[in-house]
């Protein structure tokens, strides 16, 4: 077990210039999933909130609920007249009339993942980095630490019912976030135990390749306390690669017995896993999951390793395991009716794609699976396409949306259309069609679904709204 910052040391996390209580904060892209759980953060910490974003985002109403006020569009005027300090997301560029008018101003500018770190600075900072399942693990260890009565503060990038939120202010002394490697964003994070899932080719707009990405993994690692602890995927070469020079201790996990995390026993009921942890060989506790899919076995063992060492009891962690209910846009069933089934999940990467759907195959054991699949970035779905072509061979039907564009220069979107995935897909021997926009798929889906269909809508941009559209007018209003 790590042991924890005192309280004499953590009493006021927010005595920072800038940061102190009554402060006024500015968050340019405040619809961002990271930057609304941050400013929810600031809110419930006595700081005044205000920001902006391009379009109206989910979560929108709930922040002004809580006392911040929100502008749909940019303009130098939403700045306020008694501003402290300007937060800006990675997606933000230098042209932004609000952050021109705060350089003018002289104001203090961070970006989202300063301001992450100064706040870690001044708690035990437990951060959960890698490619994927980065909102899932580290949802389920806030969890595992307020079932086991430690009371942390949090930052998820998605929405928790269970968590109320995707932020939270506790009065213990650990702060758990989950940690972003786009642009590098995880260095500015000083953690004390932190978790590598895995890693991967992603984010190709920001870095030259894999070696490039593996590189900034290993800055992470070693930006990890020596008097702290690395939590690493055992059977992940990169991960291994990334982790060899890290000054803390090592501590690998993995569903393979030589790891010192592992999960033995596994036994699935509809995709749904109960298994046993054992920690260096000897059994901890026995548990199950709620959630689908082998991969979400070895997320609940860096979860189980990181509030073991935090100082949470195995048998809390045990039951924290057994009653999570995962996170928004992770496999969510929006409704069930005449037979279908419609779920909603953020995957947006060949290999989120492949475990959502065999997960979901098992789970939900369909007559026939449709995929609602909407691009996120043309520069990624150029630079994946051999991989992307490929993950959908556990749908029968791939409906593809034009691609949801980020941060991609002009330049890149006339390199990659939608169309050119589809093409792809068909020359693999998959049924894909090319459907531009979500009220075109929709309406298809509607003519088309019958009893015994699963509809998956897939993306991190809006295809939610299709999986909505759906559940509303064709399989009622239920909504698990």
């Amino acid at each position: 077990m790590i042991a924890p910052m005192s309280s004499e040391t953590t009493c006021d996390w927010a005595d920072d210039p800038g940061l102190r209580t009554g402060s006024r904060v500015h968050l340019i892209g405040i619809g961002g999933c990271g930057m609304r759980a941050a400013a929810g953060l600031l809110l419930h910490s006595g700081l005044r909130v205000s920001g902006s974003d391009q379009s109206d985002f989910a979560g929108l109403g709930d922040l002004v609920a809580a006392g911040a006020t929100v502008h749909v569009g940019h303009s130098a005027a939403h700045l306020p007249d008694d501003l402290d300090l300007l937060v800006i997301s990675a997606a933000i560029p230098e042209a932004n009339p609000e952050l021109h008018e705060a350089r003018r101003r002289g104001c203090p500018i961070i970006t989202y993942a300063q301001l992450v770190g100064r706040l870690m600075s001044r708690r035990q900072g437990v951060s959960i980095a890698g490619t994927h399942g980065k909102s899932t693990t580290t949802a389920l260890t806030a969890h595992i630490y307020r079932t086991g009565g430690l009371d942390p503060s949090f930052i998820v990038g998605a929405h928790s019912d269970q968590l109320g939120g995707s932020s939270g202010v506790g009065k213990g002394p650990h702060f758990i976030v989950e940690s972003c490697e786009y642009a590098r964003s995880f260095l500015h994070h000083r953690p004390v135990l932190a978790a590598i899932l895995n890693i991967e080719k992603e984010h190709l707009d920001c870095y030259t390749d894999l070696p490039d990405i593996v590189a900034a993994f290993a800055a992470f690692a070693d930006s990890v306390s020596p008097d702290g602890l690395l939590i690493a995927r055992h059977d992940d070469a990169n991960v291994a690669q990334a982790t060899r020079q890290a000054a803390a201790p090592v501590e690998t996990f993995g569903i393979e017995p030589s790891a010192c995390w592992t999960a033995t026993d596994l036994r699935a009921d509809q995709g749904r896993y109960s298994f046993a942890v054992h920690y260096r060989q000897r059994k901890l506790f026995e548990t199950a999951l709620d959630l689908p899919g082998e991969h979400n076995v070895t997320n609940a063992l860096a979860a189980a390793a990181l509030a073991f060492h935090g100082g949470v009891a195995p048998d809390a962690i045990a039951q924290a395991i057994r009653t999570y209910r995962g996170i928004d846009r992770r496999m969510s069933v929006r409704g069930t009716g005449g037979g279908v089934t419609v779920v909603d999940d953020y995957a947006h990467h060949p290999t989120e794609i492949r475990a959502t759907l065999h997960a979901a195959r098992c789970r939900f054991q369909p007559r026939r699976t449709w995929v609602v699949f909407q691009p996120h970035q043309h520069s990624r779905t150029r630079l994946l396409m051999d991989e992307f072509a490929g993950c959908f061979t556990e749908a029968d039907i791939v409906l593809v949306s034009d691609i949801y564009s980020v941060r991609d220069s002009d330049e890149e979107r006339r390199k990659t259309k939608a169309d050119d995935l589809v093409s792809r897909i068909h020359a693999g021997g998959g049924q894909a069609r090319y459907l531009p926009t979500l009220e075109q798929v929709a309406s298809h889906l509607i003519e088309q679904v019958t009893s015994g269909d699963l509809v998956i809508t897939m993306g991190a941009g809006d295809v939610w709204k299709v999986a909505d559209e759906l559940a509303q007018r064709v399989t009622g209003p239920n909504r698990a």
